[in-house]
């Protein structure tokens, strides 16, 4: 098995944590006229899984920019609808790739997963707006974090044979056990990501088995910034918001891993 060495670019993105903290860390994306020479036969595949990324990822920023208005206690409806926060995540994807998610053909494989999050992302605000809209309390733990594993569990229940996309990180960093690493994705985090003369950013991906069936498998890593430490960083051992003691992590340390998975169809 192999893994390619593909060109990237930077774009800052957010994965939140806590009460109005913002969590500003960096994808390396796949794009430019080079690209299918690049990545040869795999193209389509890891084009897919990080258009797949790419709007888990403008979701969980969406979140994390309205997490002072989620926890204030003093207001009552939010406003944050399924309808307005797919629509704002479909903004911010739009002006990260200059593509409209719904403009993209709903019968080809990438257009129905990305129908199939679209829709994994309404259903999940429209089924937490209770708690979302909880007058008198404060912080209610409705953070990207929490947001992102909600979203990848009903697109799960979705297109699970099809595909599946997992928010999960070093084990020691994880907090929620529904997001560890499984065997593959840890020896990947270890032996690429944790490596000293592995370039930051850079994605892995592979042909290997999940679930045993034969897949596509890419790795998309994330970095803590400065603005992740509150939660995230020192003093290692203290509580943060959230109520887990922190990691004691450093700024540019890898906070994080999206993983995407693209079973193969037999025949």
């Amino acid at each position: 098995m192999r893994h390619q060495i593909v060109a990237s670019f930077l774009v800052g993105i957010r994965l939140g944590r806590g009460s109005g903290i913002a969590v500003a860390v960096i994808l390396a994306v796949l794009l430019g006229p080079l690209v299918q020479q690049v990545l040869g036969s795999d193209a389509e595949d890891v084009k897919i899984a990080v258009s797949l990324a790419r709007l888990l990822q403008a979701g969980r920023s969406v979140i994390s920019s309205n997490q002072a208005l989620i926890n204030d206690p003093d207001r009552g409806d939010k406003g944050l609808t399924g309808d307005v926060v797919l629509a704002a995540t479909i903004e911010r994807y739009r002006k990260l790739t200059g593509v409209d998610p719904a403009s993209i053909d709903p019968a080809s494989r990438e257009g129905r997963l990305l129908q199939a999050e679209m829709a994994s992302i309404k259903e999940v605000m429209d089924e937490n707006q209770a708690l979302i809209n909880e007058k008198g309390s404060g912080f209610k733990g409705f953070i990207p974090a929490t947001f992102a594993r909600l979203v990848t569990e009903r697109l799960q229940q979705k297109i699970g044979d099809v595909a599946e996309i997992k928010v999960t990180a070093p084990p020691n960093l994880v907090r929620n056990r529904k997001s560890r690493p499984d065997d593959w994705e840890k020896s990947i985090i270890e032996s690429k990501f944790l490596a000293p003369g592995w370039p930051r950013g850079q994605l892995f991906w592979q042909l290997a088995t999940s679930k045993g069936r034969e897949a596509f498998r890419v790795m998309v890593p994330e970095y803590y910034s400065a603005s992740c430490l509150s939660c995230h960083g020192p003093k290692k051992g203290d509580m943060d918001i959230t109520g887990y003691p922190k990691e004691g992590a450093s700024e540019g340390d890898l906070g994080g891993v999206i993983s995407i998975t693209l079973f193969r169809t037999s025949g």
